[in-house]
């Protein structure tokens, strides 16, 4: 079972879209209103595994503040204002597409920061880090954010979108810290890190495409009437990620030495797409659902376009020094 589980896990490129395409076909031929009372759980799925690995004590380390310092700044004082730009050129009239294309752009890093850094030989500890502090504060600024900026255009219940970051990232975090503690604690951490801690980002799997499969699914009839909306969705999402690829690249290779480079850009770039899709879901009602398929088409292009950096980190930081 976990075999499985890991091998979809590594084959998301290709295991997102077969679930997107399995939504509309179920969409298209059968009632997908009861689908909505999956969400929660399958929120739970995707959340509290990416949670057990989270090392919350990374945050009082020090030694890497500039790297820090700069992927917050691109996080929070560039990028939600490139997406809320990107949301009123291409979506004027249709808000909650707008507000999907910000919910992805305030909700910096995920379990993906941390492996892309990784393969491209990056710096994993600034990675780890940068994890942490980006995944407090999006929770932090998501509501005040999407008031300020669509507030005029979405009706947001504070007390509302409050709650749903308690419910999908505060309580999974507490629940994921003390399954770490006390998996430590009964086999101790050498075989934790072998045995149990590499068993529950797969699982997180099984609710990101729960999640790809319900949203297509709720919108199936609008995308079967409508067929060059998807074609729609994806060019201001491949200008999102272009600009930040560019944005981070330039900085990480004028300010930062190469490890500390790599994470930088994985950390401004990946954006934790699994509680933006669950946000959407379960905060803004069933108009929501526009903004959870734009954020589900977001994970095609975040996962091919991280693959493709991996291949060109060497061209741009040089290659990866010889391992001592």
């Amino acid at each position: 079972m976990f075999r499985l589980i890991g091998l979809v896990t590594k084959n998301l490129l290709v295991a997102i879209p077969v679930a997107m395409l399995l939504g509309l076909l179920y969409g298209a031929v059968a009632p997908a209103a009861w689908l909505k009372n999956l969400i929660v759980p399958l929120t739970f799925l995707m959340v509290y595994p990416m949670m057990v690995n989270l090392k919350l004590k990374k945050v009082l380390e020090g030694g890497d503040l500039k790297v820090q310092l700069l992927a917050q700044a691109i996080n929070f004082a560039l990028v939600p204002f490139i997406a809320y730009g990107l949301g009123q050129v291409f979506f004027p009239e249709q808000p909650y597409f707008a507000l999907g294309l910000l919910l992805a752009a305030l909700l910096p890093t995920s379990g993906m920061t941390i492996s892309w850094t990784g393969f491209a030989g990056g710096n994993l500890g600034a990675a780890v880090k940068m994890t942490v502090v980006g995944l407090v504060l999006g929770s932090l600024a998501t509501p005040l954010y999407v008031l300020w900026l669509l507030g005029a255009e979405v009706p947001v219940n504070m007390g509302s979108v409050f709650r749903q970051i308690v419910v999908i990232v505060l309580l999974p975090m507490l629940a994921g810290h003390f399954t770490q503690t006390w998996l430590i604690r009964k086999y101790g951490q050498k075989a934790y890190q072998a045995e149990w801690g590499p068993r529950f980002p797969p699982l997180s799997t099984l609710g990101v495409l729960g999640i790809a499969f319900v949203a297509i699914a709720l919108q199936a009839d609008t995308l079967i009437a409508r067929p060059g909306e998807i074609l729609r969705l994806i060019v201001p999402l491949l200008c999102l990620y272009g600009i930040n690829y560019l944005i981070s690249t330039v900085v990480a290779r004028l300010l930062l030495p190469r490890g500390e480079a790599i994470a930088l850009v994985y950390g401004t770039v990946m954006r934790n797409l699994s509680i933006a899709l669950a946000l959407s879901m379960n905060a803004f009602g069933g108009a929501g659902a526009e903004a959870a398929l734009l954020i589900a088409l977001a994970y095609v292009v975040q996962v091919q376009s991280a693959a493709w950096y991996v291949k060109f980190t060497d061209r741009i930081f040089g290659p990866r020094p010889p391992a001592a």
